[in-house]
């Protein structure tokens, strides 16, 4: 109990020092370019047009909505950050405690560090995140929409509680679960990819006579981990446009976005128009090739 309430602690610290990243990187997801693009130079030196980065973004919010601006949708993120914790931190004990499921080797205690140990932690792994995204899928919503508001300058979604009856009045249980399947599916890919990955190199690459053996084991896994997120990104893109699409926001609604029927149609449509990177960077952002900014619209077309 005592380290829950350690990991509820650091990850709520966490989570407020991180807000305001994600709020802006959110914005530039559903299309919200407010500021005009600018002459800068790439890191070649070249001259190219560039859109505002992280900081710029986040002086025009606070010159609209004031410091406090910046952490909008912050509640429903702590709610979703505590129960997420608590969930995952019981369903792992529950695996231990039973000693399940073992997916390679049956009955027989893998040996730390093989592969058929990898797979059968990594599987407890994903049982355990999977549990807290569905158990806290319904705040990452009402979080993402306190977000979106911004665009449209409305107040629908302004508390926790009150959210959860709009939800539920307008969209009933589903739209607690809007964009959940790209959700589970990006967090179990990313997952696998990470820890299989961080096997081969720390069996194959790197000899266990080497000095920092650990430490360079610990790397591995953060550059794998980093790889891993980068090939699964294109999940959370869509996962988080499908949770506000249609819901009536300004953010969710045309010209923004289009409504889509299911989350592959925007799958296809954000790959036809060649977005499907869009706000995985909040540095050194270049003009998409191609696209037009509408002054009024604050958006590319």
């Amino acid at each position: 109990m005592a380290d829950t309430c350690g990991q509820v602690l650091l990850g709520s610290g966490l989570t407020v020092l991180s807000h305001p990243l994600m709020y802006i990187k959110v914005l530039i997801q559903v299309g919200h370019e407010p500021l005009p693009p600018t002459l800068g130079r790439n890191l070649f030196g070249r001259q190219v047009y560039q859109l505002p980065g992280l900081f710029a973004y986040a002086k025009h919010i606070i010159k609209i909505d004031g410091k406090a601006g910046l952490f909008k949708g912050l509640g429903p993120r702590l709610c979703a950050g505590t129960i997420g914790t608590v969930v995952h931190s019981k369903v792992v004990q529950r695996c231990q405690e039973q000693g399940t499921p073992q997916v390679l080797g049956g009955q027989q205690k893998a040996v730390e560090g093989s592969l058929q140990h990898v797979v059968n932690e990594t599987t407890k792994e994903m049982i355990a995140r999977s549990c807290a995204t569905i158990v806290t899928h319904p705040f990452h919503v009402i979080t993402l929409r306190c977000m979106v508001q911004f665009i449209g300058r409305e107040t629908k979604y302004s508390g926790v509680f009150d959210s959860i009856i709009t939800v539920y009045r307008e969209e009933g249980i589903l739209g607690f679960f809007a964009g959940l399947i790209p959700r589970l599916l990006g967090d179990v890919l990313s997952l696998w990819i990470c820890n299989l990955l961080a096997h081969l190199i720390n069996t194959y690459a790197i000899d266990d006579s080497m000095s920092h053996t650990g430490e360079i084991k610990n790397c591995s896994q953060a550059v794998t981990g980093f790889f891993a997120s980068m090939l699964t990104y294109p999940f959370v893109l869509v996962s988080n446009l499908m949770a506000v699409n249609n819901c009536g926001l300004a953010g969710g609604l045309p010209p923004y976005a289009s409504v889509y029927p299911t989350w592959v149609d925007c799958w296809r449509h954000l790959s036809r128009e060649g977005n499907m990177s869009r706000g995985n960077s909040l540095f050194f952002r270049k003009l998409p090739a191609g696209k037009m900014y509408a002054i009024d619209q604050k958006r590319f077309f």
